[in-house]
């Protein structure tokens, strides 16, 4: 703990070195896990701060600020002085209050080697309009944790579980705590009723009235010595505020009992607010649990709460207007040659599984499973528009994020982005850094804001001498220049194969790739084996080489 303590300082000490606000253009931020992304008060940007990144060998941490531009699909990154230490899993909530205000709470840093973990219980908030961070120190908040939630209502940051871990022990709460945003006070509540088991990862939504819903979540349990056992919650509850605009604000908590079709059991999803007095689910994963391995089902798929029916529903792709309307009158053109007959509906189909196939330039081959729900019964849609729905998975490849945990999604003007998150293969972890959105009121297709090919990522295998310490440091802090500086020098190919050729400055891509055409030749030799046809190695050789150029630009 006192190590980690002198490792934050001493990124403190350099973030303190800041004098003046810089806001540059950048490229899009490097992949990254577990940070905040949220939708400004005012203008149309999407505010991305901190988050961790893990290429298999050490634990990055950031505390920058990127903020992405709607209109232009480009990003800027906004380097504040003494912004709050480094962090992932913390929580951020946007009010509109004197130009919009992005308010952070809590969250974790973890050493170089992801063993400790340091656990924040500070407040922060960016004034967007000033771009200044300041420090709200305030007694009586919650204790230091992460995967807590945390929303804004009323005037209120309301702030509910979460879990703490040391190097022998973790813990998970169901304590919820009020930030007064008029007073700058925290007050622990004390709801009547029964409320949630402890947890971590759930959903929370506030609800016009002032109430919180809360969702899901994970928590585990020791049940011996080094043996814990996890549990994914698939509860709902109530947190309804009784004494709304009094003094003191009286609490209780209900338990909920949704209709309609709920999301299968997970853990790791992304939720947010959407029009018409509803919330979202996205993605998330389902761990099979073995005796010595998990396994993991990730998903990409949206659920919608209806808060005023209290109902659960699986959102549903209508596709491009123009291909239902070729559809309809292709459907109208049957009929009519049937005599007028009624066509026959195939009758709904359950939940599909659809297995992809992604071999990495390592040779890993990464099998991704795509679960996608059936198409539910609901009375508010017509049959035709169901058999539309049914028609739209035959149309192609759809364009898609891909299934995966831990995304960071944001709503603005009725549109959800999803940006990031995870997905396994085996021990190997693909952190995701692309860019995707869906207008909430046509739901008619996804648009790709941004791509990332995961094949590119690289990942480094466990080494069994341990990194000098001076290296701690780097790893820590994080950044894109660090994380490639240290890929180059670290890796190597399992085959024992020298390091990629560096591309050098101003060099074009026709150039680079007449030098090092024999290096990628002889690597795309080598994982495809002899057997491989010479024009088919010349031109995965080719894509290699273009991708790590690109990847180096």
């Amino acid at each position: 703990q006192e190590d980690l303590e002198a490792l934050i300082a001493e990124f403190q000490s350099l973030d303190a070195k800041k004098t003046q606000v810089i806001e540059s253009s950048c490229p899009p931020p490097s992949p990254r896990l577990n940070c905040s992304f949220c939708a400004h008060p005012e203008r149309d940007e999407l505010i991305l701060f901190g988050g961790e990144y893990f290429n298999g060998q050490k634990t990055y941490l950031y505390n920058d600020l990127y903020i992405y531009h709607i209109r232009k699909n480009s990003w800027a990154k906004l380097d504040i002085p003494n912004p709050p230490p480094r962090r992932c899993a913390h929580q951020a909530a946007v009010v509109p209050t004197a130009g919009g205000q992005l308010w952070i709470f809590g969250g974790e840093f973890a050493s170089p080697n992801g063993e400790q973990f340091y656990h924040y219980k500070d407040l922060w908030v960016l004034h967007l309009a000033t771009k200044t961070w300041e420090q709200i120190k305030a007694p009586g908040g919650p204790s230091g944790r992460s995967g807590h939630r945390m929303v804004a209502c009323k005037r209120q940051l309301i702030i509910f579980g979460g879990f703490h871990e040391s190097a022998r022990d973790f813990i998970y709460y169901n304590d919820v705590y009020a930030f007064n945003l008029d007073s700058f006070t925290w007050s622990r509540l004390a709801p009547a009723g029964m409320g949630p088991a402890p947890r971590s990862g759930c959903q929370m939504t506030p609800t016009p009235e002032g109430n919180i819903i809360i969702y899901g979540g994970y928590s585990k349990q020791r049940i011996k010595k080094d043996v814990d056992k996890g549990t994914l919650h698939t509860d709902m509850f109530l947190l309804k505020a009784e004494g709304a605009g009094k003094e003191e604000d009286r609490w209780s908590w209900s338990r909920l009992s949704p209709s309609g079709v709920k999301p299968t059991p997970r853990s790791g999803f992304a939720v947010a607010a959407a029009p018409n007095n509803r919330c979202l689910l996205f993605g998330g994963v389902h761990d099979e649990e073995e005796e010595e391995s998990i396994e993991g089902d990730f998903f990409n798929d949206i659920y919608f709460y209806d808060i005023g029916k209290n109902r659960w529903f699986p959102a549903q792709l209508k596709g491009p207007k123009s291909e239902r309307r070729k559809r309809r009158r292709g459907r109208q053109a049957e009929a009519e040659a049937a005599g007028g007959e009624e066509l026959q509906l195939p009758p709904p189909q359950g939940p599909q599984e659809i297995v992809k196939e992604v071999v990495a330039e390592d040779g890993t081959v990464m099998t991704i499973k795509q679960v996608i729900p059936g198409a539910a019964e609901d009375k508010d849609r017509s049959g035709s528009e169901e058999e539309e729905e049914e028609e739209d998975g035959a149309l192609g490849q759809p364009v898609e994020p891909c299934p995966r945990s831990s995304a960071m999604v944001a709503v603005k003007h009725g549109v959800l982005y999803v940006y990031g998150g995870m997905f396994e293969v085996g021990d190997r972890q693909v952190t995701l850094s692309d860019l995707h959105s869906i207008d909430l009121h046509r739901m008619e297709q996804w648009k790709v804001l941004l791509e990332m090919d995961p094949k590119t990522q690289e990942w480094l295998e466990e080494s069994e001498s341990d990194e000098e310490e001076d290296d701690d440091v780097e790893g820590a802090e994080g950044g894109e220049e660090e994380e490639e500086e240290s890929s180059e020098e670290e890796s190597e190919d399992e085959e024992g194969e020298q390091q990629h050729p560096a591309v050098q400055p101003g060099e074009a891509q026709a150039q680079y790739l007449a030098r090092t055409e024999q290096y990628w030749l002889g690597l795309a030799r080598s994982h495809m084996g002899p057997e491989a046809k010479d024009k088919k190695v010349l031109k995965v050789a080719h894509a290699m080489a273009k991708t790590f150029y690109e990847d180096a630009i």
